[in-house]
């Protein structure tokens, strides 16, 4: 195999050419975009990011405010969020001991464009609906026909 060649057909990461867009999105499962993506996409994280916008929440509170999370994983959103750069975390030297945790400045940026997602789905969760139920329509009407 020819040098910088790779050996997963899906590879693209640094890749140039007409389709890189395309390839934004490494399917790979070691690619740092992939995995940042996977991090920032999953419901606890967004939740957090949302409930810490311009706060400082203990983590009894943020457990209070997030519904069906569990503390284990909470604990283990929060440390990925911090070690991502996304949530800081300060430990307060009292007695029984007092964990804050906030956004950071980048953490700050990810909220912003959370924010315009979340406004772009409330702006079409019309059309969204309507596009639902006419598939499910379709759908059960083929499921009767066979």
């Amino acid at each position: 195999m020819e040098e910088g060649t790779s050996k997963s057909p899906t590879h693209s990461c640094g890749t140039d050419g007409p389709y890189t867009d395309a390839y934004q999105w490494d399917t790979r499962e070691d690619c740092e975009v992939r995995q940042i993506l996977d991090r920032i996409g999953d419901k606890w994280s967004l939740l957090v990011i949302a409930l810490l916008d311009r706060r400082r929440l203990r983590f009894t509170e943020l457990r209070r405010e997030i519904d069906g999370v569990s503390q284990r994983m909470l604990t283990v959103t929060l440390r990925q969020l911090e070690r991502d750069g996304l949530v800081h975390r300060t430990v307060h030297a009292v007695v029984p001991p007092r964990v804050d945790y906030e956004l950071t400045s980048l953490g700050v940026t990810l909220h912003e464009t959370i924010q315009a997602l979340v406004m772009w789905t409330e702006s079409h969760q019309n059309e969204i609906a309507a596009a639902r139920a006419a598939y499910d329509a379709r759908t059960a009407a083929a499921a009767n026909a066979q």
